[in-house]
């Protein structure tokens, strides 16, 4: 038995090492090296990393063994045994329950803790008294979206008027915000808000439904055209959350906010997150166990199907479940824990810092140049490890029969962020305004959009996330 699984596991296993440990490596050279600093708690270090490893390989076999297939299964069958309104509801309360289980949105409350009512005032009222309706707005942003790639692909719509309709909307608000001093602060957040609804769990499970409708409908030119499904999943909930901010603005002046109990509001909501025990264990069960619960539910009640090969499903499922806890584990007390470490020491390079002797290390130019190096290699190596983009690119890959290979997805995107990221540190260092860096980068792609292919923006416009 041993020699049957040692290589299997050890290919999962080094596939996984090759995409972080680079990462880890290069975060502690960069530290001892460029920054002149020890690296504090590298045994723990250490093991968060091998749990980082071990939660990748178990969560992505999870996904090819239990949690796609489930989604598949649905979404080829749903079509064919229920009418289009079924199909639309069923769709629907998928995207809501998808984003209410994502964890970057349960974590909202938390950071509403961190913000300064005083210097960002509805910002800070997004995050707290709020919440609630900002949480259902990005749901029903998400379920609607769900909705409409359901829609276009039984219908055979092209999926670039919707882009242009709604990035002309999202776009339109952006400037609107911009040009309210008030308002600005809260665009960070919105944009922040279309990616955290595509997740690890969710990427995966609603592709699935989505390529299930796309081959139980027949009106696709690829089975990449399923992808369309989810793709302006990113994009309303900006428009969402922009429209909520107008709105708050409208009713609530920043007077009102600042003389309001949103001192209690907020220990109420700091000290849930602080003594909340094994949060990353919850994580880990919030992100998966609920969709697994609604799509066995829709399976088994609504279409009567016999799920095959049920033990295959239930280790696949527990896979998943195991590897995002191990992962969420490692995350915090590996990676997390050094990149905090050599991120505080990254502005020794060009400021003085007490805990730094001797900084700035180096000159003006030069020490912003290392610290522009240090965010593009660094978010580059760390979205390579994201189990969302993996997911992602296994789909690719498995679709189109390895012509668009996953590591060409992965490395196209990686960059891509890191790009990104090191626009988001000059925007911080010198105080630019975010929408100039969002108008001219979505012009672009909208420019792109019209010159690519339908297939190939199906892509695109989900791998953006």
């Amino acid at each position: 038995m041993l020699r049957v699984l040692r290589p299997y596991v050890s290919s999962r296993f080094i596939e996984q090492v090759k995409a972080v440990i680079p990462l880890a490596i290069y975060l502690a050279l960069f530290q001892v090296v460029v920054l002149r600093s020890g690296v504090d708690d590298s045994w723990i270090i250490s093991a968060g990393l091998f749990a980082v490893i071990v939660g990748l390989m178990l969560f992505l076999e999870g996904l090819r063994q239990g949690l796609m297939p489930f989604g598949e299964k649905i979404g080829s069958t749903l079509p064919i045994h229920s009418p289009l309104p079924v199909v639309l509801l069923v769709t629907l309360l998928l995207g809501i329950g998808v984003t209410f289980a994502e964890p970057a949105i349960g974590a909202l409350k938390a950071a509403g803790a961190t913000v300064s009512a005083e210097q960002a005032p509805y910002l800070y009222a997004l995050l707290s008294s709020w919440s609630d309706v900002l949480v259902l707005v990005v749901g029903g942003g998400v379920g609607l979206a769900a909705v409409l790639g359901t829609l276009r692909f039984l219908y055979g719509w092209s999926l670039k008027p919707l882009i242009y309709g709604s990035m002309s909307v999202a776009l339109g608000l952006t400037v609107w915000c911009m040009n309210d001093p008030s308002l600005s602060q809260i665009l960070g957040l919105a944009w922040d808000c279309g990616a955290v609804t595509t997740g690890p769990v969710t990427v995966p499970l609603v592709l699935s439904l989505g390529i299930g409708v796309a081959s139980a409908g027949g009106k696709g030119d690829s089975q990449l055209s399923g992808f369309g499904i989810v793709t302006l999943a990113s994009v309303l909930p900006i428009i969402g959350v922009m429209g909520v901010a107008i709105f708050v603005s409208q009713s609530v002046s920043p007077a009102e906010i600042l003389t309001g109990s949103q001192a209690a509001l907020t220990e109420t909501v700091t000290n849930w997150w602080e003594v909340t025990p094994g949060v990353e264990v919850i994580l880990g069960l919030r992100a998966i166990l609920p969709l697994v619960l609604f799509l066995f539910l829709v399976l088994k009640v609504l279409l009567r199907e016999k799920i095959r090969d049920p033990g295959f499903i239930i280790y696949g499922i527990t896979l998943a479940v195991l590897g995002m806890i191990i992962f969420n584990l490692g995350l915090s007390y590996g990676l997390a824990k050094l990149g905090t470490q050599s991120g505080s020491l990254v502005p020794a390079a060009f400021v003085e810092l007490d805990s730094v002797g001797g900084s700035p290390l180096y000159g003006p130019l030069l020490g912003v140049t290392v610290a522009l190096g240090f965010a593009l290699i660094l978010s580059f190596g760390a979205t390579l490890a994201e189990p969302a983009l993996n997911a992602l690119g296994l789909t690719v890959e498995k679709l189109t029969n390895g012509a668009f290979r996953r590591s060409m997805l992965m490395y196209a995107v990686a960059l891509g962020v890191g790009l990104g990221i090191t626009l988001g540190v000059v925007k911080i260092l010198y105080d630019v305004p975010i929408a100039y860096f969002l108008l001219p980068g979505y012009a672009l792609a909208l420019v792109l959009t019209y010159f690519s292919s339908e297939e190939f923006v199906n892509v695109a416009w989900i791998a953006r996330e």
